[in-house]
């Protein structure tokens, strides 16, 4: 057997399974595996960042825009709990991420004794929240559990998970046994009796709706194929958009699905937790039928539903498309298409996002990526922007993570350097983590950033006012000169007011290929707030 030290065996099990890139800040408990990363230098690419929370974004949006794990490294104690927004938001939109953090020495782990970056617990703390989180105690177990790691995160419904090793460990030298990838555990066929009873379904109603989210991205073929079937429309929100194209005469978003909503008797969810329709829109109208067809067998027990079929969302899809004998694909077009009609004016009342958003999706090649932020020219690009791919549209979904978009987005870019890459943020979740504009200037991450000024938190500040008669409390910010502040750092910078000066910049910053940051001065959620698209007819 070979002789490695901890930090070997974790990168060779990082490169047998594809990593070749991995997200970092170094500290003197993980010495060890950061001088393995140097040792393999031609291997494994490190970029490192100016805070812990970014390498574990990083590591989310290279996750998100691939469907690929990806990995990050930071060092235990505040170091990991630094990471817990991002670890959170992979789990809420199903990322494979990997986090690879230390421990206090072998010998002081649970003593209490104050040891740096101690806490009482770490690794119970991880698994609340992860897929699977593991201790490697010694360097030969470290394959073994590293292949396990990766089994469980790519198995069934995709997620977050963890692995820790001991101080002194990442640099003990032992003999260790190499463990090749274990692959994913191989998904439950479609049950043919439920196939069945939803084909059945499916041939007796006569407005069916299908609901796609994040699990179906790898399914858009299937999908679209059992759509145009049976004459359904495709809905999608958020992590869903791109998986049947926008411009496809069946492909509605939210606002056009709610449209149809009232006169929909059966409800077919594909990798979704079907949220919006089921508890926003409540009540459902009378006489629903609901089926799902997810990955997860946990998820069906969350949500009761008339039929419900554990498979992977592609075979189920294919299956059920092969068991329907109805083929009206032809039918309710013309209903589907005043809905999406009614849904575009709808949307295209919202000033001056709507405008915005159509300016950087005229700009933007069809393959471009967009990663929003919880901001309202975000909002306006779940319920309106038209999403060509799945994967091109990244979000933090029901995470609502403040302070996501810019971070994640530079992974995003240096997962897909070959394509056009925009952030979309706001003033405010901006400089959680714009320091990391020199992250992108020294790796050559040449991301566009779009900063919308409204020197506040917009949707905060306006609710209050409405709610509270007038007052507003924490609301207001006071900014630096966004432009300076990216030239400071090396990063070209523009500033514009309106969407045609958006265009305009915007261009000319996707042509100069560099990092590159877009002020857009306006107070953009003083008139509309867009969010309210999601329930504009909320019955009671």
């Amino acid at each position: 057997m070979p002789r490695m030290t901890g930090g070997d065996a974790i990168v060779d099990s990082l490169l047998r399974h594809g990593v070749d890139t991995i997200f970092g800040l170094p500290g003197v408990q993980m010495y060890g595996l950061f001088d393995a990363f140097a040792r393999n230098a031609n291997r494994l690419r490190v970029i490192n960042a100016r805070h812990e929370q970014t390498t574990a974004y990083m590591a989310l949006g290279y996750a998100q825009s691939t469907g690929r794990p990806a990995a990050f490294t930071v060092v235990p104690g505040p170091g990991v709990m630094n990471t817990m927004a991002a670890l959170t938001t992979a789990w809420g939109v199903n990322a494979p991420v990997l986090c690879i953090t230390g421990q206090v020495p072998s010998a002081m782990i649970g003593r209490g004794r104050g040891q740096l970056h101690e806490m009482p617990d770490q690794l119970a703390t991880l698994r609340t929240l992860l897929k699977f989180a593991e201790r490697i105690e010694h360097p030969a177990e470290a394959p073994d559990v590293m292949a396990r790691a990766f089994r469980a995160m790519l198995s069934g419904r995709p997620g977050p998970v963890a692995v820790e090793m001991p101080w002194d460990m990442f640099s003990l030298a032992a003999e260790v046994q190499p463990v090749e990838p274990l692959g994913p555990r191989v998904a439950p066929a479609p049950d043919a009796e439920k196939i069945a009873a939803l084909a059945k379904l499916v041939d007796a109603a006569k407005a069916p709706m299908i609901w796609v989210g994040g699990g179906a991205a790898a399914a858009g073929a299937e999908v679209l194929a059992l759509a145009e079937k049976i004459g359904a429309p495709v809905v999608s929100f958020r992590t869903g958009k791109g998986v049947v194209d926008s411009r496809h005469p069946l492909s509605l978003g939210t606002v056009g699905g709610f449209e149809l909503w009232d006169r929909t008797d059966l409800l077919i969810g594909i990798g979704t937790r079907l949220d919006v329709p089921l508890a926003r829109w409540a009540p459902s109208p009378a006489g629903l039928k609901v089926a799902r067809i997810d990955i997860d067998p946990a998820e069906h027990r969350r949500q009761a539903v008339d039929v419900a079929i554990v498979a992977d969302a592609a075979e189920g899809a294919r299956a059920l498309a092969a068991a329907v004998k109805r083929n009206d694909g032809a039918a309710r077009r013309r209903v589907v298409a005043e809905a999406k009609a009614t849904a575009l004016e709808k949307i295209r009342k919202a000033q001056p996002q709507w405008s915005l958003a159509e300016a950087i999706r005229e700009t933007l090649p069809e393959d471009g990526i967009v990663v929003d932020e919880v901001t309202q020219l975000g909002y306006i690009v779940w319920y309106g922007y038209p999403v060509y791919r799945p994967r091109t549209l990244i979000t933090s979904g029901f995470s609502g993570t403040l302070g996501y978009g810019f971070p994640t987005a530079l992974g995003v870019k240096v997962a897909n350097p070959d394509r056009a890459v925009v952030s979309i943020t706001g003033d405010g979740g901006f400089l959680f983590g714009g320091s990391d504009l020199s992250t992108a200037v020294q790796f050559g991450i040449n991301l566009v950033t779009v900063v919308v000024n409204n020197a506040g938190y917009g949707n905060v500040k306006r609710d209050q006012e409405r709610l509270y008669e007038g007052r507003h409390s924490g609301a207001v910010l006071t900014n630096p000169d966004f432009v300076a502040y990216a030239k400071a750092f090396g990063a070209a910078a523009w500033r514009v007011e309106n969407a045609d000066g958006l265009r305009g910049a915007l261009a000319e910053a996707l042509a100069a290929n560099r990092p590159g940051v877009i002020e857009v001065v306006s107070d953009i959620a003083k008139d509309y707030p867009p969010y309210t698209f999601h329930q504009p007819r909320l019955r009671q």
